[in-house]
Order: C-alpha cells, then sequence, then structure tokens
C-alpha cells in the first residue's frame, strides 16, 4: 500500500504495519487495476458469447470480425491472461506491505513493471488488429454489432488503463531505489571562527575535590631497639711523645 510519511521500500510502508482494506481500495493503483481486470472481462466475454455467428454461406461459425479467426482468437487470450493477471497482482498488491524483504519487493515491482508495460503494447496491437477487421467487414446484417464495437472500445481502455498501472510501477520502482539506498557519512564543513572543529569540540569540565587518604602506622611486635651513639674514631699520639719503657 502506498504510504507518504515515514519509511517506505518500494513505494510501500515497511513491514509490521496492520492491513487497512479501505484504505487498500481507494488507492489510485487499485482502482486501475479492478478497471482493467473488467475491461478485459468484457473483451474475451463478448466474443466468447457474440463473437462466432454462421452465415448464410456456411454452416460453420466464423468470427464477426472479417471471419477472421485469428482476430478473435488472440483477443480471447490477451483478454483471458490479463483477466488473471489482473487478480495475481491484486493479491500481490495486499501481500508486498508484508515483505520485509527489500529484494522481494523489488522483484515483484518489476514483475509488474514489465507484464503491466508488456500488456499496454499487446492491448494496443489488439485494438488495432479488431479495429481494422471490423472496419473491412461490409456485410453486418445479422452480426452483432453492439458486441463487435463494445470489444474494440473496451480494447482501446485497456491500452489506457495498462499504461496508467505501467506509470505507477515505474514510479514505484524508482522510488525504491531511492529509498533502499544507505546514507553516508559525510564530515560537516569545517569553521574557522570557532577554536576547535565541530566534532572535537572540547565539553565542559567539571573539576572534584580531592581529598588524601590518611593511613594508621603499622604496629611494630619487635623489641625495641635503642640507638647507637655515632662512632668516633681514638687520635693517634702526638709524633714527639718520646718512648718510655713500661715500669715493673
Amino acid at each position: 500500500m502506498e504510504d507518504t510519511g515515514g519509511a517506505t521500500a518500494y513505494g510501500v510502508s515497511l513491514a509490521g504495519g496492520g492491513f487497512d482494506f479501505y484504505k487498500f481500495i481507494r488507492q489510485p493503483q487499485t482502482i486501475v487495476r479492478i478497471l482493467s481486470w473488467i475491461f478485459a472481462l468484457v473483451v474475451f466475454a463478448s466474443i466468447t458469447t457474440e463473437g462466432y455467428v454462421n452465415t448464410a454461406h456456411s454452416p460453420e461459425a466464423k468470427c464477426i470480425f472479417n471471419q477472421n479467426d485469428s482476430a478473435c482468437h488472440y483477443a480471447i487470450g490477451i483478454g483471458v491472461i490479463a483477466f488473471l493477471a489482473c487478480v495475481a497482482f491484486l493479491v500481490l498488491d495486499v501481500y508486498v506491505p508484508f515483505m520485509s524483504n527489500a529484494h522481494e519487493r523489488k522483484y515483484a515491482v518489476m514483475a509488474d513493471l514489465g507484464f503491466s508495460g508488456a500488456w499496454s503494447f499487446l492491448w494496443f496491437v489488439c485494438f488495432c488488429l479488431l479495429a481494422s477487421q471490423w472496419a473491412k467487414t461490409h456485410d453486418v446484417s445479422g452480426l452483432p454489432e453492439d458486441a463487435a464495437r463494445a470489444t474494440v472500445a473496451f480494447s482501446f481502455f485497456s491500452i489506457a488503463t495498462w499504461g496508467i498501472l505501467t506509470y505507477f510501477a515505474l514510479v514505484r520502482f524508482r522510488r525504491g531505489v531511492n529509498d533502499s539506498t544507505l546514507p553516508t557519512y559525510t564530515e560537516p564543513p569545517q569553521d574557522h571562527h570557532t577554536a576547535y572543529p565541530p566534532t572535537y569540540a572540547p565539553t565542559s569540565y567539571n573539576p572534584t575535590t580531592y581529598t588524601p587518604t590518611t593511613y594508621s602506622a603499622y604496629p611494630s611486635n619487635g623489641p625495641d631497639m635503642q640507638p647507637q651513639p655515632p662512632f668516633t674514631p681514638t687520635p693517634p699520639p702526638p709524633a714527639d711523645a718520646g718512648y718510655q719503657p713500661p715500669s715493673y
């Protein structure tokens, strides 16, 4: 589902949200896809019910578009495939918001883009073929003209609806590529008027009061040691003193 706000991937909000049926029905993409489904139903139903009639000259049923069975077969084939594809893509549109993988969403959008573009061209070919064959049909007596005109008209309408679906898918694909790009870090510009660059600006400093730790005296269990007096050397005797023999 389309989401204009918040993070998205390929035009759809990220997985995790609930499904809102009324919001889904009101989306332009859903409305155009339902119209494409109705137009395809009208084209192949008109041909299968009233597209073959018996002529006065042949009992075999022939295509009302200038008796060209290839034109009727082509329109039926394009219409049936488009009818089934609209149902499949409606289911896919419901399932895409629940996809958590961006690559799965990318493949879903690419499939929608490729198929819608191809069927826009094929419906254009179908319109040109049916219009030219009906213009060449001269004898229209007994032919269901309303069914033939409705087939040609709704083939033309299908060109427009499938072209719009192609545009919606292209917008979602381009938006998804931009959303999936990872953001890259860029350094902020240098401000030469400040003392520090913005990345390394100093923060406010709150000094704290330092409280010194006091230690108690270490107890000693050994004996008390008395301090020794400093050593004093004895002076030598004078040199001029005579020898005095010991007395007995």
